[in-house]
């Protein structure tokens, strides 16, 4: 079997040497500068449960070195997907997998969902649907990604916490290439549940990035300082309930209450969210796969979003501001 993961950040990287380790699968990655130079020298170190470990792949700055794969993994940001098509186009067989990685609303959203929505193309992040076009719908196994990692420098990524990546066709099917795959994430010591409804656990954790994340970034505030505090942690709800009533009219299943996942986002700790982190290291922000996109979800659905709306006014302001957007 043949897997690439394109984009060896935090996610990709973890995921890359717990792949490569077992030995059971002809593994790459497409990664560029340092950490690419790092990885080609000495391997990538894996700092995981206080152990060190190395893993060697084959990794390359440029995807025509690697030929068609099996399985592409895209373990790059929402927004980076679109200017990666080209990059990616090599690694594309017949046959070839595509497994989505990003965080939010993915593109492919309304494909194999039925109803009067099928086909949908959505343009918060998929403009002119590009990526729908050259990657194809077809191609796509959904993924809900859990880990937390870094990379503490090149060549090095230190895993924090997590080990379960959720896969599912977009259909809900149980095919025999998302199973595979599944067999080799857990061969590698991860959790990969194959679920019949992806969708709905797309929409868990997007339920509280959509809130949280844009909040922090105007505020500056952890997730749990939000959730303490009376009066964000009110309009982080507002936000979470405007969002489960597109939802439902969409179909999605919400297994635990608003408070509920509140309380989850709060425990996590004194922790700053990925969009503030962005902001502070002047990086491109997720807002339009966690923020815009569930407002054009409300305009397809005919629910109104004043609250989320008037967050992503702001925020999105915000990073204009700081070239972040």
């Amino acid at each position: 079997m043949r897997i690439s993961i394109f984009g060896a950040g935090a996610i990709g990287g973890y995921l890359a040497a717990k792949l490569a380790m077992t030995g059971r699968v002809d593994l790459s990655i497409v990664a560029r500068g340092a950490h690419l130079d790092a990885i080609r020298t000495n391997g990538l170190r894996l700092i995981e449960d206080g152990h060190e470990a190395v893993a060697s792949f084959r990794a390359a700055a440029q995807a025509q070195e690697l030929g068609v794969q099996d399985y592409v993994v895209l373990a790059l940001k929402a927004h980076s997907v679109a200017p990666a098509l080209d990059q990616i186009a090599p690694l594309l067989g017949e046959g070839t997998a595509v497994v989505t990685m990003q965080n939010g609303v993915p593109w492919w959203y309304f494909h194999r969902i039925g109803g009067s929505l099928e086909g949908t193309r959505l343009q918060a992040v998929d403009p002119g649907g590009v990526i729908w076009d050259r990657l194809g719908p077809d191609r796509v196994i959904g993924s809900v990604v859990y880990p937390a990692a870094e990379v503490d420098a090149p060549g090095l990524v230190r895993h924090i916490e997590g080990k379960r990546f959720s896969l599912g066709e977009p259909s809900g099917e149980k095919s025999e290439r998302v199973t595979r795959l599944a067999e080799e994430m857990v061969a590698a010591g991860l959790q990969a549940p194959v679920r019949d409804d992806i969708r709905s656990e797309i929409w868990v954790k997007l339920w509280g990035n959509l809130s949280f994340n844009p909040i922090s970034a105007l505020t500056g505030s952890t997730l749990a300082a939000i959730a303490a505090d009376e009066a964000t942690r009110a309009l982080a709800r507002t936000m979470m309930l405007e969002a489960q009533a597109i939802g439902e009219r969409l179909g999605v299943r919400f297994p635990i209450s608003v408070d509920r996942r509140i309380k989850g986002a709060g425990d996590v700790g004194e922790h700053k969210t990925s969009m503030l982190q962005d902001l502070e290291r002047g990086r491109p922000m997720e807002i339009d796969a966690l923020v815009t996109a569930v407002q054009e979800l409300g305009r397809l659905t005919g629910q109104p979003t004043p609250t989320i709306d008037s967050v992503l006014a702001l925020v999105r302001r915000l990073a204009i501001e700081r070239g972040c957007y």
